[in-house]
């Protein structure tokens, strides 16, 4: 396990921090990445994570930033591996979250009553441009990649696209901080994910068919490496727009009553003829 993140851009003014390996990794929790940006004395976390990270990421970010001068965390949707530990990064800074609207009635469960009051930037549908320093974000409509109400952040001084779920690849945190810069050898990595967590090659079309308007040096997934180089990412690109996924794949097969046995000694499930057979 390593504190230390990696330096995805730094000039003077502006940094990129990627966080790949704060969890122990026991098998039991997905791997998982976090992003400190900084502008100036202006800072974000983008997809801070759950509990598992907290203490880590809070002391890793602690000695590339004040945690008091903290503006935003930034959810790109609102699973646990996201924002799990939304309570104590609300007690610890005065940053507030900025995620999709979709979801900003739900965030308080989250937390403690009435944590959340006030602190809660609710972005539409439509995204928006958001104020970091003397630069911004641009917040990126992402919806049903894989959640309902999701969005991804392009950064425009270090041309780097923080994409969520999307681009994800199966990895340790040791192997997630080195670049990714043929998309071939990787696939294998990633086929699985997409195939079950995109919702379908319509919305994958749609999204590179706006993403290919940006700039982007880098595409930085919360989970595994970043895609890195002009051929890597046009080669992602494309691999997208052909990719059949989610309810492309599902039909009545996928819709019948259950008839396997779920043993909770074992926590292991088996057909009812075995079962019956035991």
């Amino acid at each position: 396990m390593s504190l230390e993140p990696i330096e995805l851009y730094r000039d003077k003014n502006h940094a990129c921090l990627m966080f790949t390996d704060l969890v122990e990794e026991d098998g039991q929790a997905v791997q998982a990445n976090q992003f400190l940006v900084v502008d100036g004395d202006t800072g974000a976390i983008i997809d801070p994570g759950g509990n598992l990270a907290f203490n880590e990421l809070f002391m890793g970010m602690t000695k590339h930033f004040p945690p008091h001068k903290l503006s935003y965390l930034i959810a790109s949707h609102a699973d646990p591996d996201i924002i799990a530990s939304l309570d104590r990064w609300l007690t610890s800074t005065p940053a507030k979250l900025v995620i999709s609207r979709v979801w900003e009635r739900f965030v308080p469960h989250f937390t403690k009553a009435g944590k959340t009051e006030g602190r809660v930037i609710a972005v539409p549908d439509g995204g928006g441009h958001l104020p970091l320093g003397r630069h911004e974000l641009v917040l990126l409509p992402a919806h049903f990649m894989h959640s309902e109400g999701n969005f991804h952040f392009y950064d425009p001084v270090s041309r780097i696209l923080f994409t969520g779920d999307l681009g994800v690849s199966m990895t340790s945190g040791a192997e997630a901080r080195v670049p990714v810069t043929q998309l071939a050898p990787h696939l294998p990595r990633m086929e699985g994910f997409h195939r079950r967590y995109m919702v379908s090659n319509k919305i994958l079309r749609l999204w590179t068919r706006m993403a290919r308007q940006l700039d982007v040096a880098m595409i930085v997934p919360q989970h595994g490496a970043p895609l890195i180089g002009k051929q890597a990412i046009e080669d992602f690109y494309q691999w997208l727009d052909g990719l059949a996924c989610g309810i492309d794949l599902f039909d009545e097969r996928a819709y019948q009553l259950p008839t396997d046995q779920i043993d909770p000694a074992t926590r292991q499930v088996r057909p009812a003829s075995q079962a019956a057979g035991r």
